[in-house]
């Protein structure tokens, strides 16, 4: 029974395996071909601007406090020295936060301004992977190890997006 239940799965598995047809197809290489990239990247480097001018305000602060500090500390009391440096520590601890959000925020920004882009690329691969028969299209990085190139459907989506490949690249 356990023989006739593998020779059934093996089987199947033959039969669908002869049904599906795998490509791969190079996104970040579509996309730094297309024209609407160096929009995205004036929008990420305005913003990244924003971000660090509001980062350079707060280190401008921090570094006038802790020179009044310094300028001050002879005349202070301890109670006073000690509020001061609690009062520096925090604004230290907040320049951090607010750069590693400002990373986290800027990335964020980034996916969004990419988003239309992905979905352009998305709405073409279905194209072309559709016409073509495919039933599975992998992204062609590391995590390929071999494939014929025959089955990369890079090509077929920028021509598909009307988009010109340099002619040193082809």
């Amino acid at each position: 029974m356990k023989q006739l239940i593998f020779s059934l799965l093996l089987v199947c598995t033959t039969v669908s395996a002869q049904d599906s047809k795998v490509g791969t197809i190079d996104i970040d290489y579509i996309l730094s071909l297309m024209p609407e990239l160096s929009g995205v990247q004036e929008q990420v480097q305005a913003y990244q601007s924003e971000l660090s001018n509001g980062y350079s305000e707060k280190l401008a602060q921090y570094e006038k406090a802790l020179q009044n500090y310094r300028d001050n500390e002879s005349l202070m009391t301890l109670m006073q020295k000690k509020s001061k440096e609690d009062s520096l520590v925090g604004m230290q601890n907040e320049l951090g936060q607010y750069q590693q959000n400002g990373n986290q925020l800027l990335a964020l920004r980034q996916e969004e301004y990419m988003q239309p882009l992905y979905n352009k690329v998305g709405q073409s691969l279905e194209r072309v992977a559709e016409s073509g028969g495919y039933t599975q299209v992998l992204l062609r990085d590391n995590n390929v190890v071999y494939i014929d190139n025959r089955f990369d459907l890079t090509m077929a989506v920028l021509k598909d997006l009307g988009i010109e490949v340099p002619k040193e690249e082809e």
